[in-house]
């Protein structure tokens, strides 16, 4: 018997009930729940080929990208970042890009040389000569992230992220592809929840290039990676600089500096940031009304709870909550 179809709300569903897990378990994963939220959606995949010299320009994107290098060795450059080359094996995720140059490095384009990949009857993209064996393959992505809140947690993402020889990702971007392109039941929520996965062994297993401050580095760093999942695991917790820094095992100041330098923001303001990204969700749930809210996410009552979101986000809880359920 086939799986059942799941409609959006069921995916909706899914998500309140991924991201509130921080209740119910001892620890939460940081990066696991801003993944979660983001809700990275694959629109597109293509697999590519390539013989002789070449050179790809793309300035159209406005989303993120991947690439899964299987045969031969390519040139990676993106805007405001130095050139990254990728060998078989390499695997390589872009969060926010708008443009990016691919080019071969056996042999090299010659100045000015610009390419167009065609499409060939059996959907594989190439470039060069059709009846040419393939000097370079890989397998290349977009992802956009459906996400309310996207804007505001990409940037805690690093610019750039590099995993080389992974077979792991190899086998996930390969069942992402064939998932993408098929017509199965339940076939977003598989993709959605591949990608997922596929970025979060990204992260883990990634050097990142690039500007390196946000989540990840925080993540990495051991002062700072116990403060960040205490954040995490009791949001509603009447946190103070002092607390966080003894979780480090820091001085106040000590903490502040570090936490501010590696994490891109003051320890408090991630805080309050994080507080208002699960309020948002739970607002848009319908499911919780202002004081659970403010109970989970620390506020002492409702009309501080209220106070406070209408501060930072510039309407009130309840404008935010209708206009966000009237706009599904």
């Amino acid at each position: 018997m086939g799986s059942p179809d799941i409609d959006s709300r069921d995916r909706t569903d899914y998500h309140q009930i991924s991201v509130l897990l921080y209740q119910e378990s001892e620890i939460a994963d940081p990066l696991s729940e801003v993944i979660s939220l983001l809700q990275p959606q694959a629109p597109f995949s293509k697999l590519a080929e390539a013989s002789g010299p070449f050179r790809v320009r793309r300035d159209d994107l406005q989303q993120a990208f991947y690439s899964l290098l299987l045969a031969g060795r390519v040139r990676l450059e993106t805007d405001g970042q130095p050139p990254l080359d990728l060998h078989a094996g390499d695997f390589v995720f872009l969060p926010a890009v708008t443009s990016f140059t691919v080019s071969s490095l056996d042999p090299p384009p010659p100045p000015g040389m610009r390419s167009w990949p065609v499409q060939g009857p059996d959907g594989v993209f190439r470039l060069g000569p059709p009846d040419a064996a393939p000097q370079v393959q890989q397998l290349v992505g977009h992802c956009t992230f459906a996400g309310p809140d996207a804007g505001l947690l990409i940037p805690l993402l690093p610019d750039v992220t590099v995993v080389r020889g992974e077979d792991r990702l190899s086998t996930l971007a390969g069942l992402l592809r064939d998932e993408a392109r098929a017509n199965r039941p339940a076939r977003d929520v598989v993709v959605e929840h591949l990608l997922q996965v596929l970025l979060i062994e990204t992260f883990r297993s990634g050097t990142t290039t690039g500007a390196t401050r946000g989540l990840l580095r925080g993540l990495d760093d051991p002062r700072i990676a116990p403060a960040l999942r205490a954040i995490h695991d009791a949001p509603g917790r009447d946190w103070t600089i002092t607390d966080l820094a003894s979780v480090a095992g820091l001085s106040r100041s000590a903490f502040f500096t570090r936490f501010s330098r590696i994490v891109g923001g003051s320890p408090m303001r991630y805080l309050k940031d994080w507080r208002m990204t699960l309020a948002r969700h739970m607002l848009r749930s319908g499911k919780h009304d202002k004081a659970e809210i403010s109970e989970r996410i620390g506020y002492g009552s409702a009309s501080a709870f209220s106070t406070a979101f209408t501060r930072h986000v510039g309407l009130s809880p309840s404008r935010y909550a209708k206009q966000a359920i009237a706009a599904e």
